[in-house]
């Protein structure tokens, strides 16, 4: 019997490789009920890191497989959240009792109208939270089919192949980094929240102002 914590990264890439990349990015892309609590930046940075050879250890994932398979669970996984979103999404959101979920809602709806379909789908891709709800959320806002594919292609291929890269290029360039995941797939989360300050500024200086 194979047991596998789906929220821990270790435990994911070490059961099931590219095929668990896929799957879990899949699932966090669009699956708002489940995909919710699931890693993508902390699942993704340290598998390009595990893509990489070392002077004294081959590499124990295959690079082009975990690429294709994160492109394909990023891209699937947003369309299948918004044909979600289109057929009933608006109600789930409104009726889940998670606080976590209908924030994450309100800043998907706030990036949305901020900065435009187009470079809000992509930014919303690196926003963790965020980029679980925001397809969805696009979906049941009405975007427009042919705008929400290009665009979330668009940030989907951006975001997946990104940060495999880069665990890739650190896993190569600096020995033994993989005995400092933790502190790097913290500090990805980090960065990854910063496009959302913008958003979190103009929401306290609404209530402010209230």
């Amino acid at each position: 019997m194979i047991a596998v914590n789906p929220m821990d990264s270790d435990s994911v890439l070490a059961t099931f490789g590219a095929l668990g990349v896929l799957v879990v990015i899949l699932a966090e892309s669009g699956l708002l009920v489940v995909g919710f609590f699931l890693p993508g930046d902390t699942l993704l940075f340290p598998a390009g890191v595990l893509c990489a050879a070392t002077a004294d250890q081959a590499p124990r994932l295959v690079l082009w497989q975990v690429l294709l398979c994160a492109a394909v669970g990023a891209v699937v996984g947003g369309q299948i959240g918004y044909l979600l979103g289109r057929h009933g999404g608006r109600a789930l959101l409104a009726r889940t009792s998670k606080r976590r979920v209908r924030d994450a809602a309100a800043r998907a709806e706030k990036l949305l109208a901020r900065y435009g379909y187009g470079k809000a789908l992509v930014i919303g891709r690196f926003i963790p939270l965020v980029r679980t709800v925001l397809h969805p959320a696009a979906g049941a806002l009405g975007v427009p089919v042919r705008t929400f594919t290009v665009w979330q292609i668009v940030g989907g291929l951006l975001w997946s192949q990104a940060l495999v890269l880069a665990g890739y290029t650190l896993g190569a360039s600096v020995p033994g980094i993989d005995a400092y995941l933790l502190p790097l797939v913290a500090l990805v989360v980090v960065l990854s929240l910063l496009p959302l300050l913008p958003v979190l500024t103009e929401s306290r200086r609404s209530k402010r102002d209230r």
